[in-house]
């Protein structure tokens, strides 16, 4: 009896020397990237723009930034965003904490943040954490590009990336004492139009498959990426693409994993384009505040966001 294979994510490789808009090997992968998200909501992406010293670099900058007294760390606030700020010390998910960074793809946003962690600064910080975000800001450009493009929209890529602001967050998730493994995070969609994850080698995300089974994420190497559809493409693509629930499960260990994600959120009104609509694919969302989607609640979907 052959044994059962374990269900995986697609591996996509982002890195090929000759991956530029218009040629066999671009529009290949624009056929990949779609397949993988409307299948998976989600897909590894294979990205060797990170050297060794910038993720030792980013993982260091992060040990310290979670080792800062508890006091110190809520400081990071948002007005009116809590979902942007700290979250940590909470009693369903006492192995979690994390901290975003708005406009984080960006050295002001990122300097805003160290100032208020490190009055005196901490250039190594920004270095590390911006040299980060930009590299994960190119691919996840790259990603949306060959999702409209995949549909024959690129003309509105432009517009879509002019209004793109990105949110980036910091996490650390503590390994349990117990024996039994226990939620670092809780099983959860993206509010986002695209994230792009990043973490150490600790492996603890699993998503859940259109099928209701949960799968664990591997992060084969120090150069995986994963890209993972938000609610706000789901809303975009009238309901071809889903986003996935995923959570992260720490096992008993004495290693904290750390990780990154940079969510991606348009900057205006967003509506479903006329050419995703159809008789097999009629009209599901309303035009929708994306930004707002933050404020509405967590655990809100979009239907009773912005549905029809």
């Amino acid at each position: 009896m052959g044994s059962e294979q374990h269900p995986m994510l697609p591996v996509l490789h982002f890195t090929k020397e000759d991956l530029k808009p218009g040629t066999e090997s671009w529009l290949a992968t624009c056929r990949s990237v779609r397949q993988a998200l409307e299948e998976h909501g989600c897909f590894v992406a294979v990205y060797d723009k990170a050297s060794d010293e910038l993720q030792n670099g980013v993982f260091c900058s992060m040990k310290e930034l979670f080792d800062l007294p508890t006091e110190t760390k809520q400081r990071n606030t948002y007005e009116g965003a809590p979902l942007k700020g700290y979250v940590g010390q909470h009693p369903k998910i006492p192995l979690h904490q994390s901290m975003g960074i708005d406009e984080g793809a960006t050295l002001e946003g990122i300097q805003r943040f160290s100032q208020k962690m490190w009055p005196k600064g901490n250039d190594e910080f920004c270095k590390y954490i911006f040299e980060y975000a930009k590299v994960a800001e190119e691919l996840d450009r790259m990603v949306a590009r060959m999702i409209f493009e995949s549909y024959g929209l690129l003309e509105y890529y432009d517009a879509y990336i002019g209004s793109t602001s990105y949110l980036l967050r910091l996490l650390a998730h503590q390994a349990p004492e117990q024996v039994e493994p226990q939620l670092g995070l809780v099983a959860h969609t993206d509010k986002s139009f695209t994230t792009i994850l990043h973490q150490n080698h600790v492996n603890a995300l699993m998503v859940e498959t259109r099928n209701g089974t949960w799968i664990d994420v591997e992060f084969s190497s120090a150069t995986s990426f994963v890209v993972m559809a938000g609610d706000g493409l789901m809303a975009w693509s009238n309901d071809r693409i889903k986003s996935p629930n995923h959570k992260v499960l720490m096992s008993n260990g004495n290693e904290t994993r750390y990780s990154l994600g940079l969510f991606a959120f348009y900057k205006g009104i967003m509506k479903v384009p006329e050419e995703l609509i159809d008789e097999e694919h009629p009209v599901q969302y309303k035009p929708f505040d994306h930004l707002a989607l933050l404020n509405f609640t967590y655990s809100a979907n979009m239907k009773a966001y912005c549905g029809v």
